[in-house]
C-alpha cells in the first residue's frame, strides 16, 4: 500500500468518525430543532454523489469513507424530518 492510499484511507476514517458524534445525539435525543435540513440535505446528496465517483473511479478510500458518512448523514437527516 502506497502513501497515498494511506493519507486517503486516514482521511477517509476522519471524515467518516466526525458524524458519529451527532448521529449518536441525535438517535438517543430524537431532538433535530437546531439541525439544519438544507445541510444534512445538501451534504447526503453531495456524498452521495462522492460514492458514486469514488465508484466510477475505483478509489477505496472514497468509497470506504462515503458509504460511512452517507449513512450517518442520512440517518440524521430521516430524524430530522420524522422528529422536526
Amino acid at each position: 500500500m502506497n502513501l497515498t492510499i494511506i493519507l486517503g484511507l486516514i482521511a477517509a476514517t476522519l471524515t467518516a468518525i466526525s458524524f458519529i458524534p451527532q448521529a449518536i445525539k441525535t438517535i438517543k435525543s430524537k431532538r433535530t430543532k437546531d439541525i439544519s435540513l438544507g445541510m444534512y440535505l445538501l451534504s447526503t446528496i453531495g456524498m452521495s454523489l462522492w460514492l458514486i465517483y469514488g465508484m466510477i473511479i475505483k478509489d477505496l478510500p472514497l468509497i470506504l469513507a462515503n458509504i460511512v458518512t452517507v449513512s450517518l448523514a442520512l440517518t440524521i437527516l430521516i430524524f430530522k424530518i420524522k422528529y422536526k
